[in-house]
């Protein structure tokens, strides 16, 4: 008997140019059983219409992308430059994201940049705590995403589970964790013994795949097409006691950041993409040959 498959959801930049219903409707077809929202997709004046959307179509809400990611600026992401108006904005996006009920907010720590390492880390913990309080108030934890340290200067302080839970202790509230991106951390250093030490902290799962000559941050693909040993990692996922659900989430720049990839997955129809996502992960899932704790 093939192992018992856990919860699939589908982040939303994966179909990045579709509307927030086409994603409902298609990730509902491809056998989903949550979205990952992004709030890019929300449209103001009618969260309450596609509030009612979601609820219709049977899905439910796993991680919220906010459309102000991360307390420092990211060189790459439209946002303010300074870091008390961005921390403002990540508090806007948790009030205005709650209706959703998201299982947690995502949020990045943004790069060093021209600040110097200590005040760089200063506001990003300032940041978290003040984020934090503001999505305990809505009910749903933050998950701290630790990035590839091959795109740390653009993105990110944080590179391993080790640093990330670090910061998450200095930041000091029990309602901040940490997302887990297998793109990120699939080649970090001694991973399966990370994923063990701080298992316990996961409150999101991304899942996605490392191509061999990646080109660049925005050049993912589906889990199995890449090198990244993601049944290894699903199992020490499930080992450490992971049982929410895991989000494809792909980045395939078509020319909207600047790099028009001609294998780009976002050129792909949104339902034949989300279809394929699935199956490739039931696929590994299956390979991984664990079983989900309940």
């Amino acid at each position: 008997m093939a192992p018992s498959a856990p919860p699939f959801a589908v982040c939303e930049f994966t179909t990045l140019h579709a509307s927030f219903e086409d994603d409902l409707a298609v990730y509902r077809a491809a056998g989903a059983t949550g979205i990952g929202i992004c709030e890019i997709k929300l449209v103001e004046g009618r969260e309450d219409e596609q509030l009612e959307a979601l609820r219709a179509s049977g899905l439910q809400a796993a991680s919220a992308v906010p459309a102000v990611p991360s307390v420092l600026p990211l060189p790459l992401f439209p946002g303010p430059d300074d870091p008390e108006e961005r921390i403002e904005a990540l508090c806007a996006s948790v009030r205005r994201l709650a209706p959703f009920e998201p299982s947690a907010l995502v949020c990045l720590t943004g790069p060093t940049g021209e600040l110097g390492s200590e005040e760089a880390r200063r506001l990003v913990v300032d940041g978290l705590r003040a984020v934090v309080d503001e999505a305990e108030r809505a009910g749903f934890p933050v998950g701290l995403e630790p990035m590839s340290a091959r795109f740390r200067e653009d993105w990110t302080i944080t590179t391993t589970l080790d640093e990330a839970a670090e910061l998450c202790d200095e930041a000091g509230h029990e309602k901040i964790g940490i997302l887990f991106d297998t793109w990120h951390l699939w080649n970090t250093p001694d991973l399966p013994g990370a994923i063990e030490r701080h298992g316990h902290r996961i409150v999101g799962v991304h899942v996605n795949d490392w191509r061999q000559e990646t080109r660049g941050w925005c050049d993912r693909v589906l889990p199995g097409d890449g090198i990244a040993d993601l049944p290894a990692i699903f199992g020490a996922l499930a080992d450490a006691g992971w049982s929410g659900p895991y989000e494809l989430e792909v980045f395939s720049d078509d020319g909207t950041f600047g790099s028009a990839y001609p294998d780009s997955l976002w050129r792909e129809g949104a339902g034949d993409l989300a279809r394929r996502g699935h199956e490739a992960f039931r696929q590994l899932w299956e390979r991984a040959g664990v079983e989900m704790r309940t």
